[in-house]
């Protein structure tokens, strides 16, 4: 077949042929498959952060004054980004030496099934301090098994990717945290409207995480009909497979490591101080109505969703680092406005603000779908390219809600917390600017991309 066709039929892209005794997938089935894992994995992923936000402090934390409550259900939805490193170096051992398709299938059945545990764990008032317990062991189990998932599902994509296309095929998975998002907040949405506060505080907040058992099934059964990747299968072939693919990367490439880590820390902030943080800032502090912050936050996070796609698509042409320069720049900007408009109180302001944070977000998560795959080689691009997006999501996702309630606790002011923002984007831009251009590299040779001399 000739390079550059995209896949269909009983074809495999970027001139690789099929692994042996399968059939390559259309690009139809490619994108579902890429897509379904971690739509269901940020749904559950996302579903704890709202609840944490919502009722975690008053059903798991009930003898603690309310902030203290709220930095407590935070610190737990924080344990899930500490856990995510150890799920990116686990799964990405064994997808670099035994394939992704495995892996994929595994992480999906340990987050779906530790998602679904967190909808059966009692409240404190029912066993006590076993009930936290419970909860921060079943986030732990969620984290694991997000660290292996976005990993694996942007190598499922941009390993049959035609080339100069692999920002297309990576915006398939980089569409699920805005599908996952609508999803779980749709479903808060209706029960808020449907119950009563003191119902939704015992039961309703479970609903959505048992829910997850029938997005598991689904997903379980789109994954197992996918052949393994056939830039995987011929590094394979060619014996090139690490012993610890982990160590290797970190022999070979640990300066682009350190940088592609601190570069996607940004992405994480912005996502959770938008739909984290905001929630329970305009909620709690603001006192303003939990259905209008959810509402704003579906909004923003709609237009995020389409954004994520362009933006993925525009890299393909005028290439990843400089929409992922611009991203930092225009966060750095928007960090104060963001606030400025949830301050406002009205809905139409909080909406927008909201929207321009999570456009930051998508310019830089877009492209970072093909640009982290990139930047490592086949043979532990597996493990870097989860590991650097997994460490990131530990100070950008895990802390930056907690660090943000306590800026805002000090200081009074949500100028503190745009404040961090403005550093997290600082960051971001410095450690951007010595990787260099990956648009155009040779990806079946697995791309060194070294920081510029």
């Amino acid at each position: 077949m000739t390079q550059g066709t995209a896949p269909s039929g009983n074809t495999a892209p970027s001139g690789n042929t099929a692994p042996s005794g399968n059939t390559a997938p259309s690009g139809t089935r490619i994108a579902v498959a890429s897509f379904i894992g971690t739509a269901i994995e940020f749904y559950d992923f996302y579903i704890y952060g709202t609840a944490a936000a919502l009722v975690f402090g008053a059903v798991f934390f009930p003898s603690f004054s309310p902030l203290a409550g709220t930095l407590l259900s935070l610190g737990t939805f924080a344990v899930g980004f500490v856990a995510r490193p150890l799920g990116a170096i686990l799964f990405g051992h064994f997808g670099d030496r035994i394939g992704r398709k495995r892996m994929l299938i595994v992480s999906l059945v340990t987050m779906g099934g530790a998602t679904v545990a967190v909808g059966l764990v009692p409240s404190y008032d029912t066993i006590g301090v076993l009930a936290p317990i419970l909860l921060v062991t079943a986030r732990f189990l969620q984290g694991i098994g997000l660290g292996g998932e976005w990993g694996g599902a942007v190598l499922l994509a941009t390993e049959y990717a035609p080339p100069g296309r692999r920002g297309l095929y990576s915006a398939f998975p980089q569409l699920g945290p805005a599908v996952g998002f609508l999803l779980g907040n749709a479903l808060f949405l209706l029960l808020a409207a449907t119950m009563s506060d003191e119902t939704f505080r015992s039961v309703g907040w479970r609903i959505p995480f048992l829910a997850s058992a029938v997005l598991l099934v689904v997903g379980y059964y789109i994954r197992m009909r996918i052949a393994e990747t056939p830039v995987f299968q011929a590094a394979m072939d060619r014996q090139e497979r690490a012993r610890v693919p982990f160590v290797d990367l970190l022999r070979s490439q640990p300066l682009v490591l350190v940088l592609a880590t601190l570069s996607f820390i940004l992405s994480h902030t912005l996502f959770y101080t938008v739909t984290t943080f905001a929630l329970s800032y305009g909620t709690g502090t603001l006192g303003l109505d939990r259905t209008t912050m959810l509402g704003a936050a579906m909004v923003a996070v709609a237009v995020m969703g389409a954004a994520t796609l362009w933006f993925a698509v525009r890299s393909d042409r005028v290439g990843r680092k400089k929409l992922c320069l611009a991203s930092a720049v225009c966060a750095a900007v928007w960090a104060f406005p963001l606030f400025w408009l949830i301050d406002s109180g009205s809905p139409v302001l909080i909406a927008l603000g909201m929207t321009g944070g999570l456009l930051c977000f998508a310019m830089l998560y877009g492209p970072m779908g093909a640009f982290l795959p990139e930047l490592f080689r086949v043979r532990y691009r597996y493990s870097g390219a989860s590991f650097a997006y997994s460490a990131s999501g530990i100070v950008g996702g895990g802390i930056s809600p907690l660090v943000a309630t306590d800026l805002f606790a000090r200081t009074g002011s949500s100028a503190a917390v745009s404040a961090y923002v403005v550093v997290i984007a600082v960051i971001c831009f410095v450690s951007l600017l010595p990787l260099g251009e990956t648009k155009d590299a040779d990806f079946t040779d697995g791309l060194r991309a070294k920081p510029a001399s």
